[in-house]
C-alpha cells in the first residue's frame, strides 16, 4: 500500500481525495493551511490506521522540504503526492485595480505555481533519494484551457501546473516516477454551494450536456487511478473532467 501526502485537504475535492486513498487502504498525510478545523474532520472521518495531519504555506520557501520530511516521517516513507492546495482571488480587469491585480497575481502564482513546483521538487527529491517509484499528481483547472475572466491568474496558473507536471515526466520518467495532472470543470464542493442553488446555478448545470456539475468523488477517482500500478503509461497526461463542458482539440 501507498504512503500518499495531499496537500489542501481540508475540504471539498482534497478531502475526497484523501477519503478514495484511505478507502483503498492506503495511509494519508492530510496537509492544511489556514484550515486546521476542516483538516482534523478529514483526518477524524478516515478509515484506516496511520494516517496524520501536516501543515504550512506552501508559498513559504521554507515549508516544502519540511513538509515533505513531516509527511514522510508521519507515514514511514512517501511514495504519492497530490498537489490540491491552491487558491482563487477574482480579479475581474475591468474592475480590479492596479494593486489589487498585482496582489491577485502574486498571491495566486506564489502558492499555484511556485508552492507546487516546490513541493513537487521536494517530493521528486526523497523518492529520488530512496529508491520509489513513486507519483506525482496535481489538480489542474478546466479553466486553463477555455480561460477564467474573472479569475485570469488562477488560469494561468492552471496552465503552468499542466505545462509543469509535462515537464516533469519527462524528467522523472528514468526514475520510475509517474506524473501526471486532471483538469476538472466545476465541481460541488461547499466553497461554490451558494452559486449552484443560487440564481446562476442553473446555467452552470447546463454548461454540460449530462446537466449537472462534478462530484469530488469523481474527480478523487481519477486521481487513484493516476497513482496506481497500472497508470504508469498515464504519465505526462491530462486527464478533463468536465462532463464534456469543454472539448479541447
Amino acid at each position: 500500500m501507498s504512503r500518499v501526502l495531499i496537500t489542501g485537504a481540508g475540504g471539498g475535492i482534497g478531502r475526497a481525495i484523501a477519503h478514495a486513498f484511505a478507502t483503498a487502504g492506503h495511509t494519508v498525510a492530510v496537509h492544511y493551511s489556514g484550515n486546521a478545523q476542516g483538516a482534523e474532520e478529514t483526518l477524524r472521518s478516515l478509515p484506516g490506521e496511520g494516517h496524520g495531519i501536516v501543515t504550512g504555506d506552501i508559498s513559504d520557501p521554507e515549508t516544502p522540504p519540511a513538509l515533505i520530511a513531516t509527511a514522510a516521517e508521519t507515514l514511514g516513507g512517501l511514495d504519492v503526492l497530490v498537489n490540491n492546495a491552491a487558491v482563487m482571488v477574482a480579479h475581474p480587469i475591468a474592475t480590479t485595480s492596479y494593486n489589487d491585480w498585482r496582489a491577485a497575481w502574486s498571491r495566486t502564482l506564489a502558492v499555484n505555481v511556485t508552492g507546487t513546483a516546490d513541493v513537487s521538487y521536494c517530493a521528486a527529491r526523497h523518492m529520488i533519494g530512496n529508491g520509489v517509484q513513486g507519483r506525482i499528481i496535481s489538480i489542474g483547472s478546466r479553466g486553463a484551457f477555455r480561460g477564467e475572466p474573472d479569475h485570469p491568474a488562477y488560469g494561468a496558473s492552471k496552465a503552468a501546473v499542466h505545462a509543469m507536471s509535462q515537464s516533469l515526466a519527462v524528467a522523472l520518467a528514468p526514475h520510475g516516477i509517474g506524473v501526471a495532472a486532471v483538469a476538472p470543470g466545476f465541481t460541488a464542493t461547499d466553497r461554490v454551494a451558494a452559486r449552484l442553488t443560487g440564481a446562476e446555478g442553473e446555467a452552470i448545470r447546463a454548461q454540460s450536456p449530462f446537466g449537472r456539475v462534478g462530484t469530488p468523488e469523481e474527480v478523487a477517482s481519477a486521481v487513484l487511478w493516476l497513482a496506481s500500478p497500472g497508470a504508469i503509461w498515464a504519465s505526462g497526461t491530462v486527464i478533463d473532467l468536465n462532463g464534456a463542458s469543454y472539448l479541447r482539440t
